[in-house]
């Protein structure tokens, strides 16, 4: 059996919400998520609200292997997700001692606020996901990644995660260009998609370089003799459309 790794996602912030911000890492994660192997199987975005991260937290990580949350860590009143994800656990959360070790060395004595020292806390049993050059760290708790919201800081610290984490068998994937309309293929394509359950087959439109409607065919598979075989009827279909 094809060992299959899943992951969820989940955004936290009402800047996303309000379109004041706009995001940067849902695309990055399920890109870097697919070429280790790890097939990302959802995405939901919530308000800067206690209940709804707790609520949205519960559901994914009963349903996938990996759930990576971004944003909330930070030094503000509405920075909230450590305290949800400490209470979606049932954890205490305090000062991690390393952590504000690391603030004290960075910052005067003035400067260490209350504010500043929001970040340093983690909940109970979490670890760190930390390097030298992060100054505020997420951290992992359970099969639940916690990272910043800045893409810069996220991506550093899915680098940090990536090699711990389990992997799946790749997703192989192949495409061609159609030169016909979507609607014009859509029925052989579905017959093919039928015929060969083992793989998946996008159809994505696009306007081609004289404005025309035309199309993207993608199909992919773990298996690389199933991808030849649903592939090499993909090209048969669109031969047979030219005649």
């Amino acid at each position: 059996m094809t060992d299959v790794v899943t992951a969820g996602v989940l955004v936290i912030g009402d800047e996303i919400l309000s379109g004041r911000t706009k995001d940067k890492n849902i695309g990055f994660i399920a890109e870097y998520l697919t070429n280790i192997g790890i097939d990302l199987k959802e995405v939901r975005v919530v308000a800067d609200e206690e209940a709804d991260i707790i609520a949205a937290l519960n559901a994914l990580r009963q349903r996938y292997d990996y759930i990576f949350t971004t944003g909330g860590i930070g030094p503000t009143h509405d920075d909230i997700t450590a305290d949800s994800v400490a209470k979606a656990f049932g954890v205490g959360i305090s000062h991690h001692p390393d952590v504000v070790e690391r603030f004290r060395k960075r910052f005067q004595d003035s400067e260490l606020n209350e504010a500043r020292l929001r970040m340093a806390r983690i909940p109970d049993g979490a670890s760190l996901v930390e390097s030298a050059t992060i100054m505020a760290p997420g951290f992992w708790i359970g099969n639940v990644i916690v990272m910043a919201g800045v893409p810069s800081i996220m991506q550093a610290m899915m680098d940090i995660v990536a090699p711990k984490l389990r992997s799946g068998v790749r997703m192989l994937s192949e495409s061609v260009r159609a030169n016909a309309r979507e609607g014009d293929i859509g029925t052989p394509l579905r017959e093919i998609a039928l015929a060969n359950p083992e793989t998946q087959i996008g159809s994505y439109p696009f306007r081609d370089e004289d404005g025309n409607p035309n199309t993207n065919l993608v199909v992919r598979s773990r298996d690389p003799d199933k991808l030849r075989v649903a592939m090499g009827a993909v090209q048969q279909m669109l031969a047979a459309l030219k005649r």
